[in-house]
């Protein structure tokens, strides 16, 4: 019987859906899961791919189904269990191998067990594949992350199952070690922002104008027709659409408002912090999810802090249109910034237009938007900013206005807007030259001195007249 040329191990919901779409492309699957039970209904995948795909209970059983030198895609959680199985099964493996972390990970952690494995002579790569099921079935986005002479052994495998656009596969390699991860967690922290402000703007027609969400559904049909046109507008189209069979009431409306997180969008912002960028829209999005863990301390607080609303949301549909654009523009720029920036620290020199290509399609933040960044970042961006480029200028000059009339009458009818506010604060502050952070430095300097710039001549270490007190 014939080798298989990769072996998926983990057989979840994201693994059984890209061994099924590998095997379809024709290549031969050996699959392993750590529960056995569940591998017979991988196995049986139909008369289409009989023969493609064959399923292994034992490890040994499962390594030794594969062609050399052996290629193996852990579809797994990337923690202690990613680390407990290559524990378990590199005694089995021979030097050359590949062992591929197709789940979501810390990148330092991919940097690491890239090191440690290349000590022992088997090669790693960090996979990012975006898309959910449907996507890994059928087509995700694939950001890999390895040395390219790895990439080059799997590379006919990830580019035959990647998502499509325009004939172009989504799936690239972006750079060495933790790349692909770390170009993955941008993606998910660019993500968990977009559906934080469509959830604003959502709140803002369900609270403050007191729309059902069968008419909220058709406004977001309608947007997802024009320049918001992306998966995350279509489908929320379709999600307020969706009736409940049991109750016959809006599936939104008898969902808990308590949203989950996995950590992708901590990790965007804590390197962003590590990084000395700024990605206050992720940030702000990370947090309203924490709030919405809180549903008891909230419950408390309309009782405990009543609010009497100032004014209302009068803001047309075009109105908000332009205003979720142009937040959604600074959301792209504060991560694309950040891939610039991480790209520069570690040596990765990641193409940050191939990026913007492979998220076209497959992908959960899959956007108009992205050819317009594609072609901007491979134009250059002026300071490492989307939001200086010339694709960018109309829509967020158009949006401003907008935008600051959101914030500004949401907060007066006690709407909250954590991540749209957070968008404006920061392309307010972008486009002024003289900001006060002098005064931040003249403060710096009369408690520590710690000198400070000045406008009228060159270098640093300029002190103030403070007078001897130094303060604490």
């Amino acid at each position: 019987m014939s080798k298989a040329r990769i072996g998926v191990y983990g057989m979840g919901t994201m693994g059984r859906a890209l061994a099924l779409n590998i095997a379809e492309k024709g290549f031969d699957v050996a699959v392993s899961n750590r529960n056995a039970g569940d591998l017979p209904q991988v196995a049986d995948a139909g008369e289409t791919l009989k023969g493609r795909l064959t399923a292994h209970a034992g490890l040994a059983d499962f390594v030794a189904a594969l062609e050399r030198p052996r290629s193996i895609l852990f579809m797994i959680p990337s923690g202690a269990p990613l680390d407990q199985m290559i524990d378990q099964i590199v005694p089995l493996l021979g030097k050359g191998d590949l062992l591929i972390d197709g789940g979501n990970a810390d990148f330092n952690e991919t940097r690491r067990r890239g090191d440690a494995l290349a000590a022992q002579g088997i090669d790693f790569v960090g996979m990012g594949v975006s898309g959910g099921e449907e996507g890994a079935r059928h087509g995700p986005s694939i950001m890999v992350g390895g040395p390219f002479a790895t990439y080059r052994r799997i590379r006919d495998i990830i580019e035959a199952i990647a998502a499509r656009y325009q004939g172009d596969p989504c799936a690239a390699r972006l750079g060495p070690d933790g790349a692909g991860h770390f170009v993955k967690t941008v993606h998910n922290g660019i993500e968990y922002a977009d559906m934080q402000m469509i959830g604003e703007i959502y709140g803002i027609l369900r609270d403050a104008k007191g729309w059902d969400a069968a008419r909220s559904a058709a406004l977001f049909e309608r947007w997802n027709k024009g320049p918001l046109q992306s998966y995350l507008i279509e489908i929320t189209g379709k999600v307020l659409a969706a009736v409940d069979p049991e109750t016959g009431l809006p599936m939104t409306d008898v969902i808990l408002d308590r949203a989950g997180q996995k950590g992708t969008g901590r990790w965007t912002v804590i390197e962003a912090l590590k990084l000395g960028q700024s990605a206050s829209a992720i940030e702000a999005a990370v947090a309203a999810r924490s709030w919405s863990a809180a549903k008891p301390a909230r419950m408390a607080g309309e009782k405990a802090l009543p609010f009497a609303a100032q004014g209302q949301v009068t803001m047309g549909e075009s109105a908000l249109e332009a205003a979720l654009l142009a937040a959604k523009i600074i959301a792209y720029s504060q991560g694309f910034s950040l891939l610039r920036a991480a790209s520069e620290n570690f040596d990765w020199d990641v193409d940050l237009a191939r990026v913007a290509e492979i998220w076209r399609a497959g992908c959960i933040i899959r956007s108009a938007l992205l050819d317009d960044i594609a072609g901007a970042a491979r134009a250059g961006m002026p300071h490492g900013n989307l939001i200086l480029s010339d694709a960018f200028a109309a829509p967020l000059l158009a949006g401003l206005g907008p935008l600051r009339d959101l914030v500004a009458e949401a907060a007066l009818a006690g709407i909250p807007v954590p991540a749209l506010a957070a968008s404006l604060a920061y392309l307010e502050t972008m486009r002024r030259g003289r900001g006060t952070a002098n005064l931040i430095q003249a403060q710096r300097d009369f408690f520590g001195a710690h000198g400070f710039e000045r406008t009228d001549r060159e270098g640093r270490g300029f002190h103030g007249p403070w007078g001897l007190g130094t303060g604490a």
